[in-house]
Order: structure tokens, then C-alpha cells, then sequence
């Protein structure tokens, strides 16, 4: 099964342009703790809810400042024809239990999570990836 029959589709995201304080209401509004940051619908960053804490509010940036400033820019990712164990595979690797995925031209098309590799049926894929994100960091 590939990453594209399981993921979410329906993604969230934030110009590299964003403000902070735009991007507080996004993840507010939606109910959620990240955003991908893209630029000409590339995706160039991801900004956490513990990005704009520890990254801006705590050095004392206004809600007005980009978004780009205080993203990260070591994106990790997987491919929307990747197999869902491989995807699983990478996410424990990394510790994470979230994952944008892009197309083979680097496009956002997704977002693959622990409850998109449970949706899987695959046991092995999802006990390896409890595995990864489930030890304490």
C-alpha cells in the first residue's frame, strides 16, 4: 500500500511570508501544533507551536515577524509512492509521529501520521513506528 492511498490530503499551510501571529491563529483555528512553510508551492520549512515559544516569543520577536525567521529548514519527509512501511520505517527513525509528504517535484500533497499508518492495516508498520516515537525524547 502507498503513502498516497492513506495520507491526509487535506493539509494546512503557511506562506514563508506568514506572521507568526497568523500563523498562531492557523494552528489555533485548526486545532493543530504544525505547519508546513512553503514558498511558490515548494515546501521550504515546517514551524511548530514550540518553534514560535521557544524561537520567538522567548527572544522577544512580535507576532508581526515572518514566519521564516524562526522556522526549521532541515526538512524530513517522505514520497507519496513510498509504501506505507517505509514511510512508517523513516517516521521511527526520525522519532516523529508526523510527516509532510511531497510528490517527485518536491510539491506538498500530504501529510502521513501514526493514525495514517494504523489506517494501513499493516500491524508490523504501525508496532514499528509506536517503537520509534513512544520512547521518551
Amino acid at each position: 500500500m502507498k503513502v498516497s492511498e492513506v495520507m491526509t490530503t487535506d493539509v494546512q499551510v503557511i506562506g514563508c511570508d506568514g506572521s507568526l501571529r497568523q500563523a498562531a491563529e492557523m494552528m489555533k483555528s485548526c486545532d493543530i501544533g504544525s505547519l508546513p512553510v512553503s514558498r511558490d508551492e515548494r515546501l521550504v520549512g515546517m514551524l511548530t507551536d514550540r518553534d514560535i515559544v521557544i524561537r520567538a516569543v522567548a527572544e522577544g520577536l512580535g507576532g508581526d515577524c515572518p514566519v521564516s525567521k524562526v522556522m526549521s529548514e532541515d526538512l524530513k519527509f517522505c514520497y507519496a509512492d513510498e509504501t506505507v512501511e517505509q514511510a512508517a520505517n523513516t517516521m521511527s527513525d526520525l522519532g516523529v509521529r508526523r510527516l509532510p509528504v511531497i510528490d517527485r517535484n518536491e510539491k506538498l500533497v500530504g501529510f502521513m501520521s501514526l493514525s495514517n499508518v494504523a489506517s494501513a492495516d499493516k500491524p508490523a508498520a504501525t508496532e514499528n513506528l509506536l517503537q520509534g516515537t513512544a520512547c521518551p525524547h
